[in-house]
């Protein structure tokens, strides 16, 4: 007994002692000005490595680390599973304490439908008949010469529902049942070829009036990623673009200041959680770190993502990086379609149960489809919205649905899952053998009718629209977001900029590679045309120097075919980040255009240095310099060229097929090789729109009106260097020069500024604003 109380005694003064300090280190803080308060932290002791007692101490959390980061997130994670629910929940205590309301978004939608028009039968199938058929009556009933005769699918047929705050909101239904597109209406994302009715609110407000690309995040089933980010670099960008460190550091301001006022000390790791997140650190982020770990994947932070022609993670943690793209940002509303696809049941439920946590705790909005959800997956969810063919059959709580379609004469059986059986008794084949009414023989229910009796019954009578904020919550305005983008245009230019750094480095190779071919080709060029002796200065020798120059340019522009692919692969990232409003089109083009201009100034020196003395052009400094400030214009505008026309085409065999035929186009109305006087009239527009003809020009002029072509010729009484290039039809004046040049820089302006902002799904061009780059 003395050797107990003796311990009772020794736990006491420890813990007392550990007060003590805890209050010093809270007086340290106190005494801090308040903008440094928000900046100061009490970070307590490694669990896993530091022991459970003292040892704290007072850091600024803008200067931690990352093994500091990790230790300040373990604390907030310390459970034996590294479960969210004590951090969430410690979080809304906190926000209890002082009398804050998290905002809370709450989705209603009534009277919706979705249909559209479409080819059934053979004419269905996409075949090249099916295709110019299909062609030509657009035209006719654009010109109103034919009225269109097409099937009418209708996807949902007069649909209402509410998905509540705070509670997990299961989609179920059968293949086909229209699952997508309902996730997809709800988020605003519905493609414009869809016929759609209806209204559907965000806290009693249409979507027209605030911004619900922002508002609400939608979870697709693909998985689009750049291959050559990390798992953390794809996050961090997400997170960055989102403004998720930005969100936290005004909840903090107003959660600090409130605080002090009432004389109140939060959970030191709460407190250094919380401060620690709001800081969007450039190499560091917590909000990132938490949701990989979250996500199980931090084991495989910082391997590629890959894609089908890189080796990356596997498909299931690629599936998860979708999903932690979305949620690494503070939206309030998640819409989820098939993310279990790829998953294993145990990665499954581990992800539903932490969004779980996040919705109960937090106030979150949550509507996730599911095909195949395991019994013990099916369990986390609070309400259901069963869905087939287009129709709603049931919507309420979880827990009654077995109860529901008992009253409509069907039984679960035993050992068969909840999910199952819900997805397959509206279904023809498998109906008969969930009959369990024997007072009346078995008949189908056609979906229709199931529909119309949710309607009338007690359930679907509880299913009212009462008005908004009758529970007695109040939501903050905080909670929709009205501005397009969640940080100033400079943030998201550093983003940008940050990222595509990143991708040039792990291009690296194909950057060097070029180059040296440039090199190469260039040592080729300069022995074919190599200058051992004097030549004589006549038109002969002319036509020699200006099939050099017209090589020059066509090597030049050739060299950056390569952005065609990269263009092209990168299109579907860049259409999903722009639809959930990561960032603007220009933001994309701009970084992707300056970091370029480096690497084509090495290409012009490159060239110019190998070719330019060795062949024997015009011997004079400021012509060499032009020569190169020429060959830098060509290849910039190249560059935008095969962006442009990747961006277009959004496919590589179309972007080849026409792609080949624009550049041949290009070549043969370039002022080369035919000259302009042989062209016909009906091609001579096409011959003054060619790129490759105005640099022709200049690149001729700027060699030619040198003084040493200028002795009088012979022929015609011209100089030797006018007839050259009027036998071509090149422009004799060098302003031709300075026109070509300006040409090459308004291309590359308009080839940036082409960057289609149509959705992944749509097929029709459409053109985003022009970038301003003047």
């Amino acid at each position: 007994i003395g050797h107990v109380a003796l311990d009772v005694e020794e736990e006491q003064m420890a813990s007392t002692a550990a007060r003590d300090e805890e209050d010093l280190l809270w007086a340290a803080i106190e005494r801090l000005p308040s903008a440094k308060r928000r900046n100061h932290a009490i970070v307590l002791p490694d669990p896993d490595c530091d022991g459970e007692g003292g040892g704290g101490e007072v850091v600024d959390v803008r200067r931690l680390d990352r093994p500091g980061l990790q230790r300040v997130l373990r604390r907030a994670l310390a459970t034996a599973e590294l479960d969210n629910a004590n951090l969430l929940r410690g979080i809304k205590a906190r926000f209890d304490a002082v009398g804050l309301e998290v905002p809370r978004v709450e989705v209603r939608f009534r009277n919706l439908r979705v249909s559209t028009e479409v080819n059934v039968g053979r004419r269905a199938l996409p075949t090249l008949p099916n295709y110019v058929r299909d062609v030509a009556e657009r035209i006719l009933i654009a010109c109103r010469l034919l009225c269109p005769n097409k099937h009418k699918l209708t996807i949902l047929d007069d649909v209402s529902g509410i998905v509540r705050p705070g509670r997990m909101t299961l989609l179920l239904g059968p293949p086909a049942s229209g699952k997508s597109t309902l996730l997809l209406a709800l988020a605003g994302k519905l493609d414009t070829k869809l016929k759609k009715s209806g209204e559907i609110t965000y806290n009693g407000i249409a979507l027209d009036e605030f911004c619900v690309q922002r508002t609400s995040a939608y979870i697709s089933q693909t998985d689009n990623h750049l291959g050559e980010l990390t798992v953390r670099e794809t996050l961090d960008f997400a997170s960055k673009c989102q403004g998720a460190s930005e969100n936290w550091g005004e909840c903090l301001k107003e959660l600090v200041n409130l605080e002090q006022e009432r004389g109140m000390r939060p959970s030191p790791e709460i407190d250094a959680f919380m401060k620690t997140a709001s800081v969007g650190g450039d190499k560091h982020n917590l909000v990132t770190d938490y949701v990989l770990r979250v996500l199980g994947l931090d084991i495989c932070a910082d391997t590629l993502v890959g894609s089908d022609m890189e080796r990356g993670v596997s498909g299931g943690q690629r599936k998860r990086v979708t999903t932690g793209e979305m949620i690494v940002g503070p939206r309030k509303t998640l819409l989820m379609d098939e993310i279990s696809t790829g998953l294993d049941s145990s990665t499954t439920f581990q992800i539903v149960k932490c969004l779980r946590n996040f919705v109960h705790e937090m106030e979150a909005t949550v509507l996730m489809s599911l095909l195949q959800p395991a019994p013990e997956t099916f369990e986390l969810f609070d309400d259901l919205i069963l869905l087939s063919e287009g129709k709603i059959v049931y919507q309420g709580q979880i827990d009654h649905v077995v109860e529901y379609f008992k009253s409509l004469g069907f039984s679960l059986p035993p050992r068969k899952g909840i999910a199952d059986f819900l997805q397959e008794v509206t279904s023809k084949k498998d109906q008969a053998q969930y009959w369990s009414d024997l007072s009346k023989p078995y008949s189908f229910i056609p979906v229709s009718a199931m529909a119309a009796a949710f309607t009338d019954s007690q359930y679907g009578r509880n299913l009212e629209f009462h008005p908004h904020n009758s529970d007695g919550h109040t939501n903050s305005p905080e909670a929709l977001a009205r501005s397009k983008f969640a940080i100033s245009k400079y943030s998201l230019i550093r983003a940008c900029f940050a990222r595509e750094l990143i991708l040039i480095s792990r291009h690296r190779f194909l950057y060097t590679f070029r180059t040296c071919q440039v090199a190469f080709v260039g040592l080729i060029t300069s022995t074919l045309f190599l200058r051992t002796r004097l030549h004589p200065i006549d038109e002969q020798n002319g036509e020699l120097y200006l099939s050099c120059l017209f090589f020059g340019l066509v090597h030049i522009m050739f060299n950056g075919f390569s952005e065609l692919s990269i263009t092209i692969f990168r299109l579907p990232v860049f259409y999903k980040q722009r639809d959930n409003c990561f960032h603007p089109a220009w933001a994309f083009s701009l970084p992707n255009w300056i970091l370029r201009i480096p690497y084509s100034i090495i290409e012009a020196t490159v060239w110019s240095c190998v070719v330019y003395y060795t062949v024997g052009f015009a011997p004079t400094a400021d012509r060499f310099f032009r020569f190169m400030l020429l060959l830098f214009s060509i290849h910039q505008m190249a560059l935008g060229l095969f962006r442009m026309m990747g961006a277009i085409a959004r496919d590589m065999t179309i972007a080849n097929t026409f792609g080949s035929a624009a550049m041949m186009a290009i070549f043969l109305l370039g002022g080369f090789i035919i000259p302009k006087e042989a062209i016909k009239p009906w091609w001579e527009w096409a011959y003054w729109v060619s790129p490759l003809m105005y640099g022709q020009r200049a690149i001729s002029v700027n060699e030619f009106s040198d003084s040493r072509w200028s002795k009088v010729s012979g022929y015609m009484n011209n100089t030797i260097g006018t007839n050259v290039l009027l036998a071509h039809d090149l422009g004799t004046q060098n302003y031709w020069y300075w026109i070509g040049l300006r040409i090459k820089l308004i291309a590359l302006q308009k080839a940036q500024a082409l960057i289609p902002a149509n959705s992944e799904e749509s097929k029709d061009l459409k053109i985003d604003g022009p970038m301003c780059l003047k």
